[in-house]
């Protein structure tokens, strides 16, 4: 089954046969795999993405009739794909033009077949991720940490906006697992290059037992994704879940630290978007000048480093702590505030992995980029941050990530 679907504007002034000679060619030449509806709009919106083709000029008349009924049938931009053939470009302008008139969201797809099939391909790929996340749950167990001032969260717009429901899970949870039997002697395969210290080989069982503690808290609540308050964990088993985070978000489950909600939901998009879901990490040192900027946390998932050593927790100098190393390469790091209103998106290069003794274990050196782009970035974490963790995806993703939060 396709999940794209075109539908036609045409007036009837133009010989039939002579557009679609060129419907076949334009649609042809963009190499899609799509399903022509025609002129019957009776299912628009049911497919993961619909757009509608204005083959030629005088349409726009049609297209105003119609718009009630679009509307009704789905909240998606309306998109308008036109060769410019027939007057179709300017009928096209002019039926944009009246959508803002009406404060509904669209867009005109046009250009050569490469950069119209590479937008649509980026519009395909986030409604596909829109989809993936209606109905989904992020468990929050535990309070936000108490230095969490700002980080806060919206459920009910977070609901309304994205399908994903929050779920408060009490952290006691957690620990009557931990001390459950079962649990006691769970192992996990894992492969450090290191081990820095022999209380960190002592403390490896015990790491290993909360991922399958908090695996099994998972499907007991059914979350797709969750932040735990897991400073809380250094005094209640005098361990961390630095361990069990990075294996569970190599596994696909969205895991994140603190109890910051804003930062799990930013991973939960990455998830869907992208299927990884990003480290979770603090800017702690930016160079205004040079546009350098340094991020880290004692944990990042496993399916996003080339190898990795097991340290102590860096603020606690207990448990078990996570080096990674990333490849180095084009980075996004991306954040959006816990009501959907603010968000932020910039592009880099991860020039070097560092290994400062006075840093949480795993720290990314990340050149901002362009001039413009440092600036934008700097005025940002210097003014108007979102909180303090952010998240860093492997390559470059702003397009993808912009156009997800303009859907919203």
């Amino acid at each position: 089954m396709t999940k794209i679907s075109i539908y036609t504007l045409t007036s009837a002034l133009h010989d039939e046969q002579t557009i679609e000679t060129v419907t076949h060619e334009f649609l042809t030449s963009i190499q899609i795999d799509y399903t022509l509806r025609g002129a019957d709009f009776s299912d628009y919106g049911t497919n993961l993405l619909s757009l509608i083709y204005v083959r030629t000029g005088g349409t726009e008349g049609i297209f105003k009739q119609l718009l009630p009924q679009l509307l009704k049938q789905s909240s998606q931009p309306i998109y308008l794909l036109t060769s410019g053939k027939s007057n179709s470009l300017a009928a096209s302008m002019e039926i944009l033009s009246y959508l803002q008139q009406q404060g509904v969201a669209g867009e005109i797809l046009h250009g050569s077949a490469s950069y119209i099939r590479a937008r649509i391909v980026t519009l395909l790929q986030v409604s596909q991720a829109l989809s993936r996340l209606q109905g989904q749950r992020l468990g929050v167990i535990g309070q936000p940490s108490d230095w969490l001032i700002s980080s806060q969260a919206n459920s009910e717009a977070i609901e309304a906006k994205l399908g994903v429901k929050l779920v408060d899970v009490d952290i006691k949870e957690v620990l009557e697992l931990f001390n459950d039997n079962k649990f006691k002697n769970s192992t996990l395969s894992i492969h450090p290059s290191k081990i820095a210290t022999p209380s960190v080989t002592s403390a490896l069982p015990d790491a290993k037992r909360l991922y399958h503690v908090l695996r099994h808290l998972v499907d007991i609540h059914q979350l797709s994704a969750f932040t735990i308050r897991c400073f809380d964990l250094l005094t209640a088993v005098h361990n961390t879940g630095c361990l069990a985070l990075a294996q569970l978000n190599a596994d696909g489950i969205v895991a994140g630290c603190e109890g910051d909600v804003p930062t799990a939901l930013s991973m939960l998009l990455s998830q869907a978007l992208f299927g990884i879901t990003g480290f979770q990490a603090n800017p702690s040192e930016i160079n205004p000048e040079t546009g350098m900027i340094t991020l880290a946390h004692c944990t990042i998932p496993f399916n996003m480093v080339t190898g990795y050593e097991l340290d102590t927790h860096f603020e606690s100098g207990i448990g078990v702590g996570i080096r990674g190393f990333m490849r180095e390469g084009p980075v996004t790091i991306f954040k959006v505030s816990g009501d959907l209103a603010r968000h932020f998106v910039a592009q880099g290069e991860l020039v070097s992995n560092l290994c400062n003794r006075d840093l949480c274990r795993t720290q990314l050196h990340i050149n901002l980029g362009s001039a413009s782009n440092k600036q934008h970035a700097i005025r940002y974490f210097l003014t108007h941050p979102i909180g303090n963790h952010h998240v860093v995806i492997p390559g470059h993703h702003a397009l993808q990530l912009e156009q997800l939060l303009a859907s919203l």
